[in-house]
């Protein structure tokens, strides 16, 4: 298990990473009376996905390190692009600590990888742990790529968390023509 430092952080980290495994489908399993086992609860990936390509933007921070840690041992998702203005060029495993190296150069350009990513056609999520300054236009840069944001901004200021609302909102409504 991941523990980090602050309680805060480890508290919103967890909630970054449930809303990034949106693909995932639980089942309850009840008691039968007939048969001898107890009720229990499977968990499992949609049928014929690939693994969640998640997108870590302020992967050299702190919180972005202790991100990459708990994607690469999450079942059913994979770091795809490591983004952030410090250690560039240099392996997002390496930065982490990690045993192995990941093969994943940290990148300063949010829109390469993003682009990357899109070609793939694979599901994809952008995790976010930069600063209030760049939050709203890496959401928006995400959306346009066909990606899903999860946020996770300190000293976010209200104005720019109506601004994500309302352009979320705008973003999520479909047109019936």
């Amino acid at each position: 298990m991941l523990r980090l430092k602050s309680s805060n952080s480890s508290s919103h980290l967890k909630t970054a990473l449930r809303s990034a495994m949106a693909a995932l489908t639980c089942h309850l399993h009840p008691i039968n009376r007939y048969a001898k086992r107890q009720a229990c609860i499977s968990c499992s990936m949609q049928p014929a996905q690939s693994n969640i390509k998640v997108i870590i933007n302020g992967a050299a921070k702190e919180i972005g390190r202790a991100a990459v840690v708990a994607v690469t041992r999450a079942r059913g998702m994979e770091v795809a692009g490591a983004v952030d203005s410090y250690c560039v060029g240099e392996d997002i495993g390496k930065v982490c600590d990690m045993e192995e190296p990941l093969e994943i150069p940290i990148i300063n350009d949010l829109t390469m990888v993003l682009g990357s990513i899109s070609q793939s056609r694979a599901t994809g999520v952008v995790v976010d742990f930069t600063d209030p300054s760049t939050v709203y236009e890496n959401v928006k840069q995400a959306t346009a790529f066909g990606m899903s944001s999860v946020v996770y901004v300190p000293r976010i200021q209200l104005d720019t968390v109506a601004a994500l609302s309302a352009f979320c909102e705008k973003a999520s409504t479909v047109s019936t023509g």
